[in-house]
């Protein structure tokens, strides 16, 4: 078994790879920086690719070389999580920026979306696992959120139409894991409330200790994607399973 973890150097991805390192699964981690902390943890199990996951050419240039395959080579079990992402921007259209738009997008949808297909061709033969990081704003609109609740409901689009191609090696979960006390957080409290009125809400549940903490929900993600039902539903809320 082997796991490619995007976006491990902080928040909720580096405790879904510190908590794959820690069952022994070698972990592939993809971010634009290093994560020393788990290099220094996990030496014989980590390897890292630095590169940004929005960049396209970068992203293409890589899944055109044979590195996924090699990575991959020999392993029964083929593990992705796409975590990476982005809530920015933030705001109604009048004020976004339609960089930070593609941007967002080719982060939140057009990166998982094509290391789902590259992980499925490279490992063929084998089970392959795939979870997207989506969201409860993937199926429940916010204002000032069209853009994050519009990549995120790609993403659940992305697991269910993937279900009914009937590939039994495939297993796919778009996994909503509740709200976690991340940076992301942080940024969305930050933003003012003309841009995100429902700002409020969110500083409320951290005032109340209603985040969960990063480890917990990891435990409870790496516990599902190796678990005999994973992807026996193709959209999924981590607090109802």
């Amino acid at each position: 078994m082997k796991a490619i973890v995007t976006g491990h150097t902080k928040g909720l991805g580096a405790a879904i790879a510190r908590e794959l390192l820690g069952r022994g699964v070698p972990v592939l981690g993809i971010a634009r920086g290093r994560s020393d902390a788990l290099a220094a943890d996990f030496p014989d199990l980590l390897e890292q690719m630095l590169f940004d996951l929005a960049d396209a050419d970068a992203l293409g240039a890589w899944l055109s070389s044979n590195a996924l395959q090699a990575y991959l080579q020999g392993c029964g079990t083929a593990l992705l999580v796409n975590n990476a992402g982005v809530v920015s921007p933030v705001g109604p259209l009048s004020g976004q920026d339609p960089q930070a738009v593609m941007r967002a997008v080719s982060l939140n949808v057009a990166a998982p979306m094509a290391l789902a297909a590259a992980v499925v061709r490279a490992a063929a033969g084998v089970e392959k696992r795939i979870v997207h990081i989506s969201s409860g704003a993937g199926r429940n609109a916010y204002p000032g959120w069209s853009v994050y609740c519009a990549t995120k409901a790609a993403l659940d689009m992305h697991a269910q139409a993937t279900e009914l191609d009937g590939d039994s090696s495939v297993r796919m979960c778009s996994l909503a894991p509740g709200v976690i006390d991340t940076g992301m957080q942080a940024e969305i409290r930050a933003t003012p409330e003309a841009n995100f009125p429902m700002r409020e809400r969110f500083v409320q549940l951290k005032a109340a200790g209603q985040l969960t903490s990063p480890q917990e929900c990891a435990r409870g993600v790496v516990d599902y994607l190796l678990s005999a039902s994973f992807g026996s539903k193709p959209v999924a809320d981590l607090r109802n399973l």
